[in-house]
């Protein structure tokens, strides 16, 4: 048995790891890395490189689809599914090579290959062979995506988005069970390339958004495209007799069951922490109710101990950049230990690249209702009339932007809307410089720009933040249940 003594063991090399592994060298500390799978992060191998390709090659048809509004009239679509799913792996290994290339770059003694669990608090057994004994231990094991054990009896055919991103062709369809972001980014790309999808949801939720109007807006606005099944439970899912596809029985939300044949069945109902197999019991810290380790959210400390958690291991933001800052606060600290400091978090923002793509940031709808009931205000644009976006045939979507009653402070926004990416961001700035309502509308707004509909809602804000604030009300939109 191999012992190795160090000042900071991180396991898992993902985008979290390799920020808690670089903050760590960076501070003078003899830190190793420590992974039991392939290297390359998940945004570049399966996450979110390989699904933006696919949505890319799906943007490209559906532009020829919708030239005729313009007066434009291309020639017949044809889609070779096959020279799609090439692109799509050929960038995407590209994407990997780059974060193989820095892999290739660290020191070939900091790499330690195998699966780590705790047998101390300070110590890991590394598949029987090394033993590691740290100052201090980062958590950056990733995630995977969920797939119930009863789905998988189906075979093959019942996959996980991973899997997506290794097909050679196109299939005819595709049930996608889930309406979260992956599923619905999925789901629209492979309908807009010609395959039959069906996007199966057991509530009525889309992707993160909890505004009831936001909400509202993206259900009608998306059910124009495609093939959604809200308050529709999945029954069974098996294998045809022949072997070549799936038979998905479900149950609608009058009570009918239904039976339909699939190519494939998409799982996209979400991920867990890899935390399973980490022998958490012998690390000596406490966990909530799902088996993850309670932290502090600003220090990334798990407890008072000398063990820190990062990235999609945390179950909070399963986000790159959220990864990054988690691993670069955990690392950091874990240095340090037992210097322990804040780190810095930034405003909250994600971004659903379906079109309208969908964004939230900083403090939303669900969660003001709970922190600042009765304090704060909303103003919204409709997309339907707005300029720029009507002028590109893109009028769809719904903006609501928040502010706090006395401050005139900027808390957050929900939107379904064109580019709305861009305006996430602007907003997402403005939030965390804690711009008021008022200063916001004191910058530069260009014409014709789609940012003129923020500048409309903000305007409404401003209205609703310069009268007396309500009487403080329940908001029946989060009560339990809802």
């Amino acid at each position: 048995m191999k012992t190795i003594t160090c000042d900071v063991a991180v396991i898992g090399a993902g985008t979290a790891g390799l920020s808690a592994y670089r903050q760590a060298r960076a501070a003078g500390k003899h830190a190793v890395l420590i992974e039991d799978g392939p290297y390359g992060t998940t945004c570049a191998r399966v996450g979110c490189m390989p699904s933006k390709l696919l949505i890319a090659a799906a943007e490209a048809a559906h532009a020829v689809a919708a030239a005729p509004a313009f007066g434009v009239h291309p020639g017949p679509l044809r889609i070779d599914g096959a020279a799609v799913m090439a692109r799509v792996r050929r960038e995407r290994d590209r994407f990997v090579g780059f974060v193989l290339e820095n892999m290739a770059q660290l020191p070939a003694a900091d790499l330690l290959r195998g699966r780590a669990r705790f047998s101390g608090p300070r110590t890991l057994l590394v598949d029987g062979h090394t033993t590691v004994e740290a100052n201090a231990i980062v958590l950056a094991t990733g995630s995977r995506p969920i797939v119930p054990a009863a789905w998988r009896a189906a075979g093959a055919r019942v996959l996980s988005s991973d899997a997506v991103f290794e097909w050679t062709d196109l299939p005819a369809a595709v049930a996608v069970v889930g309406s979260g972001v992956i599923g619905l980014e999925l789901g629209q790309a492979l309908h807009r390339l010609g395959v039959r999808v069906a996007l199966y949801a057991r509530g009525d939720s889309v992707a993160q958004l909890g505004d009831p109007l936001v909400l509202a807006a993206a259900r009608a606005v998306l059910a124009e495209e495609l093939d959604l099944r809200f308050h529709t439970q999945v029954a069974a899912i098996e294998a045809t007799a022949e072997g070549d596809g799936v038979l998905l029985r479900s149950q609608g939300p009058d009570g009918a069951a239904r039976s339909e044949r699939y190519d494939y069945v998409l799982a996209a109902i979400g991920r867990a922490p890899n935390i399973e197999d980490l022998n958490l019991a012998a690390a000596g810290i406490a966990l909530d109710g799902d088996g993850v380790p309670v932290y502090d959210r600003h220090t990334m400390q798990c407890g008072n101990s000398a063990i820190f958690i990062a990235g999609d291991a945390s179950d909070e933001l399963p986000l790159l950049g959220e990864a990054a800052d988690q691993g670069k606060i955990a690392g950091r600290n874990a240095a340090a230990f037992p210097a322990v400091a804040p780190g810095l978090r930034r405003t909250p923002l994600t971004i659903a690249f379906s079109e309208p793509q969908i964004v939230t940031l900083g403090a939303g709808y669900e969660a003001l209702c709970r922190s600042h009931e009765g304090r704060f205000a909303a103003g919204k644009v409709d997309f339907g009339d707005q300029g720029r976006s009507r002028v590109m045939l893109q009028n769809k979507g719904l903006l609501r932007v928040y502010g706090e009653y006395g401050s005139g402070r900027f808390l957050g926004a929900e939107l379904i809307g064109p580019r709305a990416e861009h305006l996430g961001h602007l907003l997402a700035w403005a939030c965390q410089a804690g711009l008021t309502v008022r200063a916001m509308l004191d910058m530069p707004f260009y014409h014709p720009v789609i940012e003129e509909g923020v500048r409309t809602a903000l305007r409404e804000l401003a209205e609703h933040l310069a009268t007396t604030p309500p009487p403080a009300q329940p908001c029946p939109d989060c009560t339990p249940g809802t």
